[in-house]
């Protein structure tokens, strides 16, 4: 009978033990997994921060590869066919003070030009003095028609587009010709064109079309400035320089270029129109 009893009051209680031990299994399971995904979401975060960079670090590293390197400037600001090999410079200064004709070796060089380019010798360059040097290289008959033309249209183009419109009264005195002259070889551009006038003179004194002129052929070049003979073998001795007898077209035209913008007194270049004047 006690078993009997036992037996029929036992089990609701069983029954309860077992839904609590149950409940207990159930909320220590809940709280392990809970320890645990906090566990995981510390150690994520964690390696979050240890593994992604600093907000300064990207900033910089933006800035850094952003950041544009300027080109370093150029020497000069000038075609590499027109500048002479005095006047190199780095510096905004040294631009500044290779400002090309303030010597006074310059001006000297300038007057001289334009003692030779005065051709009816009155003082001043006009632009029938022009046509009057253009005539003299051209009725040597070393010139096609062809290379006439292009020569006398390139000499009024020059006066033009320098000295502006052609007229009687349109007169060039030295103090004028050092000015516009000291413009020219310090503008780019003018700079540029300022000897394109140099190669019908070769050409035209080229009698034999060699290729290359000898003192021979030099001392024509001269006459047709009105120079002399003996001017003409010194000058020639003087930018012969590697003493062959001969100076060729690339070499001609490279002296007439370096006597308008080199000032280095003891530079070749500066025979190539003759002796200079004193003054």
């Amino acid at each position: 009978m006690s078993f009997a009893l036992l037996r029929s009051h036992g089990r609701p209680a069983l029954a309860v033990i077992e839904r609590q031990v149950r409940t207990l299994s159930s909320a220590r399971t809940i709280t392990d997994f809970s320890a645990m995904t906090t566990v995981k979401t510390t150690e994520k975060k964690n390696y979050l921060q240890h593994s992604q960079p600093s907000k300064s670090f990207v900033s910089t590293s933006v800035r850094k590869y952003s950041k544009k390197t300027a080109a370093p400037e150029r020497a000069y600001n000038s075609d590499s066919d027109s500048d002479s090999d005095d006047e190199r410079d780095t510096t905004p200064r040294q631009r500044q003070r290779k400002e090309r004709g303030n010597s006074e070796f310059w001006r000297r060089k300038m007057r001289t030009l334009h003692g030779v380019l005065d051709v009816n010798k009155d003082g001043v360059i006009s632009y029938d003095d022009f046509m009057l040097l253009t005539e003299k290289f051209a009725s040597l008959g070393h010139l096609d028609v062809k290379a006439k033309n292009e020569f006398r249209d390139i000499m009024r183009t020059t006066w033009e587009s320098q000295w502006g419109e052609i007229t009687p009264y349109n007169l060039v005195t030295v103090e004028q010709y050092l000015t516009e002259m000291h413009h020219v070889v310090n503008d780019k551009d003018l700079k540029k064109k300022v000897h394109r006038f140099l190669p019908y003179l070769y050409k035209a004194v080229d009698k034999d079309r060699s290729g290359s002129i000898s003192l021979n052929e030099f001392k024509l070049f001269f006459r047709c400035l009105g120079l002399t003979e003996e001017n003409a073998a010194v000058s020639f001795a003087v930018i012969d320089k590697n003493g062959d007898g001969q100076i060729t077209l690339d070499e001609f035209v490279k002296l007439g270029k370096d006597f308008f913008v080199s000032e280095k007194e003891a530079h070749v270049s500066r025979m190539f129109w003759g002796p200079l004047v004193d003054h």
